[in-house]
């Protein structure tokens, strides 16, 4: 067997990466990829990579990709052994500028976690390293300082086994961060929040996923008499990974927030995520996409200005052409709303002939409401008489809403607006007296 033992070093205030929330954790959650053995023991992960090796072309290359090409998540300090416990003795050993590579019977009795309550008298006795107190009588021992540190020692030499509660990769990310000071400022809150989201970008890249909805939470000083927690739903219209682009949401959100009274804890948990499918990327220069795609620009708008300034527009399922679509405020949730759904339905001509489908004549301006043309001698004017050139397109719809619209569209030319859209009012001549009415409803560019 083969026991690797890791241990978070010191963050480097120059590094440009906000630290982890937890950083233990988060090792713990990036160590999973390369075996299932991940244990926590005290203030260090021990790793058993014997069952994996086959997997990663042997002990060497897999040594090579944990510590060289898939560096770690954050700094950290590791130590190899034949037994958890050796691992772990070596890496304590390190840390006190000892040889990383020191034999077991070599180890000072500090790096035995079950020796310490007794390390005083050891030391009276003489016993500084495990050799030492190996070298022991059993039994004695055992009656001195009890079976725990008997067993101990069995473990650290391979004479027993090793069995820990296994770590898992949970199935919704939830990370809570005490504050070092309380803050009453809620944009001062993202120096926090930043830590968290870091601890988040290991959960999600470790289960190949991006999240979709999140929210953060904050618990107030109780003494204030004012409510314990607050809270911030963030969504976003694509699955991401992008903590920068989440950041800066979240900044926007927080300058609007108001803090009733100082925050004390800070907590951050996934609401919903997708999985992440593949992207092709291209190795043309030109093709390379550059700058924010368009939902991230229109989310941060949307976050700095409010979701009622931005609108977007909604296709319904109707033939009458002032219906088929309306103007929303735009969300995440309305953007996946209109990708997946199907445009309206098309309204059929009743007389077959230069075109099949009228659709694709519609005019590029709309107008708000239709407009009234005068008629002479039973032709539409505007701006002069129009010519008919294409239809009639017919239309009957609206019953069901009170609002029926019994329509016979053209396409018509101006000699001075050029191509507009009009319509003819669908009744009989007997039933007006001055024939039935056309009306402008396009334009067409």
């Amino acid at each position: 067997m083969h026991w690797i033992a890791l241990q978070p070093a010191p963050h480097d205030a120059a590094d440009d990466a906000p630290p982890l929330a937890d950083a233990l954790t988060a090792l713990a959650w990036w160590a999973l990829q390369f075996t299932p053995q991940v244990a926590r023991v005290q203030d260090a992960l021990v790793l058993e990579v014997s069952g994996s090796e086959r997997l990663f072309g042997g002990r060497a290359a897999l040594l090579q990709l944990i510590f060289k090409t898939n560096q770690p998540i954050a700094p950290v300090r590791y130590a190899q052994g034949a037994t958890s416990l050796i691992a772990i003795g070596r890496l304590h050993a390190l840390a006190t500028g000892l040889p990383g590579d020191l034999l077991p019977d070599a180890l000072p009795l500090q790096a035995l976690a079950a020796a310490c309550p007794h390390l005083p008298t050891l030391v009276r006795l003489g016993c500084r390293s495990w050799g030492q107190l190996r070298a022991l009588p059993r039994g004695g021992l055992a009656r001195r300082f009890g079976a725990e540190l008997v067993d101990a020692l069995d473990r650290a030499y391979g004479l027993r086994p090793e069995v820990y509660p296994w770590l898992t990769l949970p199935e919704v990310f939830d990370a809570r961060l005490e504050l070092q000071s309380r803050v009453e400022s809620a944009p001062a809150l993202l120096f926090g929040a930043r830590r968290l989201l870091a601890q988040l970008l290991v959960w999600l890249r470790a289960r190949q996923r991006g999240v979709l909805a999140l929210e953060l939470l904050w618990e107030l000083d109780a003494h204030r008499g004012v409510e314990p927690l607050g809270r911030l739903e963030l969504r976003t219209a694509q699955a991401t990974q992008d903590m920068q682009h989440l950041q800066r949401l979240l900044g926007e959100q927080l300058a609007r927030v108001t803090l009733p009274a100082p925050v004390l804890y800070l907590r951050l948990r996934t609401l919903q995520t997708q999985p992440l499918g593949g992207e092709s990327h291209s190795l043309l220069p030109e093709d390379l996409r550059h700058g924010d795609s368009l939902h991230q620009m229109l989310e941060r708008v949307a976050a700095r200005l409010g979701p009622a300034q931005v609108l977007c527009v909604h296709t319904q399922a109707d033939h009458r052409p002032e219906y088929m679509q309306h103007w929303q405020p735009w969300t995440p949730q309305t953007q996946t709303e209109n990708a997946t759904k199907k445009g309206a339905a098309r309204a059929y001509p009743v007389r077959a002939g230069t075109l099949n489908d009228y659709a694709s004549l519609y005019p590029a301006w709309l107008l708000p409401a239709p407009q009234r043309l005068a008629v002479h001698q039973g032709h539409p004017q505007y701006r002069g008489p129009l010519d008919l050139l294409i239809g009639p397109q017919r239309l009957e719809a609206g019953w069901l809403d009170g609002v029926a619209a019994l329509r016979d569209y053209y396409v018509a030319r101006s000699a001075a607006a050029g191509l507009v859209w009009v319509y003819r009012e669908r009744l009989a001549p007997d039933t007006r007296e001055d024939g039935p009415h056309w009306f402008l409803h396009g334009l067409f560019a």
